[in-house]
């Protein structure tokens, strides 16, 4: 059973000046759970141990995509291919990730559900919400597995220094410019990267933010709605949906890729590691590994699994089958079009309610952040975000 601590939640007025505007879900209750999972320093360093191994696993997978050429299997849309390919023939820096594990606690081993590579949330619960709850109730904030923000300033020096140690980023760097977009209307997302633009401006970059309908795009780069050239541009908006719903943005961007002068972040590969579709190649390559669980396209003999689409989000579209192929429950959702994917059904750590918890653990060059979100048999949007401490 999870182990569990009570603590004061915070005041909405709090998390209001925090940032925090998507405290409260659509039937009134909150967002953030007031309890904090104990977390020993032993499950804490297994949980950074399988995400590096994860992430290296990763690596490899992609490369046998490309190599093969494996992209329909995968989903990827045909338009992004050379991007992809570019972006990783180039090395583009891959900025930040959120792997999400079953298990870890009460004894039951790590199991990789999915990787969120490209468009990750609950980076600002992670890195911020749930250090205020430790502040707030007079703990010490150090108590948790969560450099995440540390991370992301030298990984933002990376952009730069490449292999080179972040150390060596100098002032003169400060000039290049990193613009940030989000779609308008979506508070969540917006905060995300209005906290990234944050880290990046103490990190030494000069910054800005525009929606995405306000950025301009030509062959040479992505201009802020001045009409300054991006010498980075970072979108919180998914490659798939760019290009499926935009296609002359999505040529115009591959002419950006290959010619011009602004770099994309997160790049256009970390589309092999969003789809689902990967965790079938990574199970070919380690069956062995004790963090993979059995994945195919094909539904799989005599074990209960999870059908879920290569591209979905917050259990949407998700069906969790019997043995003998039957449906124990399904949701609804946009991404029914996509083609899906067969996985084991993990066993997750419960609470004496029987909700299931399930880690995420972002990866920025390694990993360095821990939450956890709190829900039913399948974790959708009422899903509750859950902090931690290391005891």
């Amino acid at each position: 059973m999870v182990d569990l601590l009570a603590v004061q939640p915070l005041d909405r007025e709090v998390m209001e000046d925090i940032g925090l505007s998507w405290h409260t879900d659509r039937d009134g209750s909150s967002y953030i759970d007031s309890q904090l999972v104990r977390v020993s320093e032993a499950e804490a360093e297994a949980y950074y141990t399988a995400a590096n191994a994860l992430y290296d696993m990763y690596v490899e997978a992609a490369q046998r995509v490309i190599d093969e050429q494996l992209y329909v299997e995968l989903g990827i849309p045909a338009n992004l291919v050379k991007q992809i390919e570019d972006s990783w023939d180039n090395d583009d820096l891959h900025l930040y990730g959120r792997f999400d594990l079953a298990g870890g606690l009460d004894g039951l081993p790590i199991k990789l559900i999915e990787f969120n590579a490209d468009t990750p949330t609950s980076l600002y619960e992670t890195a911020i919400v749930q250090w205020a709850l430790l502040k707030a109730n007079a703990m010490d904030e150090s108590r948790q597995f969560n450099n995440l923000h540390e991370m992301l300033k030298e990984n933002y020096h990376r952009l730069v220094t490449g292999d080179d140690p972040p150390t060596a980023f100098a002032a003169r760097y400060a000039q290049q410019k990193l613009l940030f977009s989000s779609a308008s209307g979506l508070p969540e997302d917006e905060q995300t990267v209005r906290y990234l633009q944050h880290v990046a401006h103490e990190a030494g970059w000069y910054t800005d933010f525009c929606y995405l309908h306000e950025a301009g795009f030509s062959d040479d780069g992505v201009f802020n709605k001045d009409a300054q050239l991006a010498d980075f541009w970072f979108k919180l908006f998914p490659w798939e949906d760019i290009a499926a719903d935009e296609l002359e943005l999505t040529r115009l961007l591959g002419r950006v890729a290959s010619g011009g002068r602004t770099r994309i972040i997160n790049p256009a590969y970390t589309l092999l590691f969003q789809s689902k579709g990967i965790m079938k190649v990574l199970y070919d390559l380690y069956p062995d590994s004790p963090y993979l669980l059995p994945t195919d396209f094909a539904p799989l003999d005599g074990v209960e699994q999870v059908h879920k689409k290569l591209f979905g989000r917050e259990g949407a579209n998700l069906q969790l089958l019997g043995r003998d192929g039957s449906v124990l429950s399904q949701t609804d959702g946009p991404y029914a079009h996509h083609k899906g994917v067969y996985q084991e059904r993990a066993r997750f750590a419960q609470d004496a309610g029987g909700d299931n918890y399930q880690a995420g653990v972002f990866y920025v060059w390694e990993a360095c952040g821990l939450g956890f979100r709190r829900g039913g048999a399948i974790l959708d949007d009422m899903s509750k975000f859950v902090g931690h401490v290391v005891v």
